[in-house]
């Protein structure tokens, strides 16, 4: 054998490991996913003729990792009828808009934008995490 081919015979085993680490970062990096910490979504605002902050920036699967709420959709996509709560029914389905008004109506007496505010702030001040301030939530891009 050659002397030089013989200086690099034993280099190609090293450097195998190595490359498949290094397409193994950059599938990772390109993918968006390796590295992410959730699917961040900003809610829409299109429901608002004329929204003052842009939508909420939103983690559903972080919501539901953190807070452990994995089985009982109903905690957050509640489900009403005649004014009271229907136990084990859940409206994950809908959009808010679909039963909370701009305005508060006769059939429903909670606006969009206080359902949105009442149900994310209440949580978070009684458990003592998340977001409570507009801009903590409502983040320009």
């Amino acid at each position: 054998m050659k002397p030089w081919k013989k200086k690099f015979t034993g280099r190609k085993n090293k450097m195998k490991p190595c490359i498949i680490f290094m397409i193994l970062i950059l599938a990772m990096a390109t993918s968006g996913k390796g590295f992410a910490q959730g699917d961040q979504e900003r809610l829409d605002p299109a429901a608002f003729k004329m929204p003052q902050r842009p939508g909420a920036i939103f983690s559903h699967d972080d919501h539901t990792q953190k807070t452990q709420i994995l089985d009982d959709c109903a905690i957050c996509h509640h489900v009403y009828a005649n004014k009271k709560l229907v136990p084990d029914q859940s409206s994950e389905d809908n959009a808010c808009s679909d039963c909370h008004c701009l305005q508060p109506s006769p059939e429903n007496g909670i606006s969009l934008v206080n359902a949105f505010h009442k149900r994310c702030r209440q949580c978070h001040f009684v458990s003592g995490k998340g977001p409570v301030l507009c801009g903590q939530c409502h983040i320009k891009r």
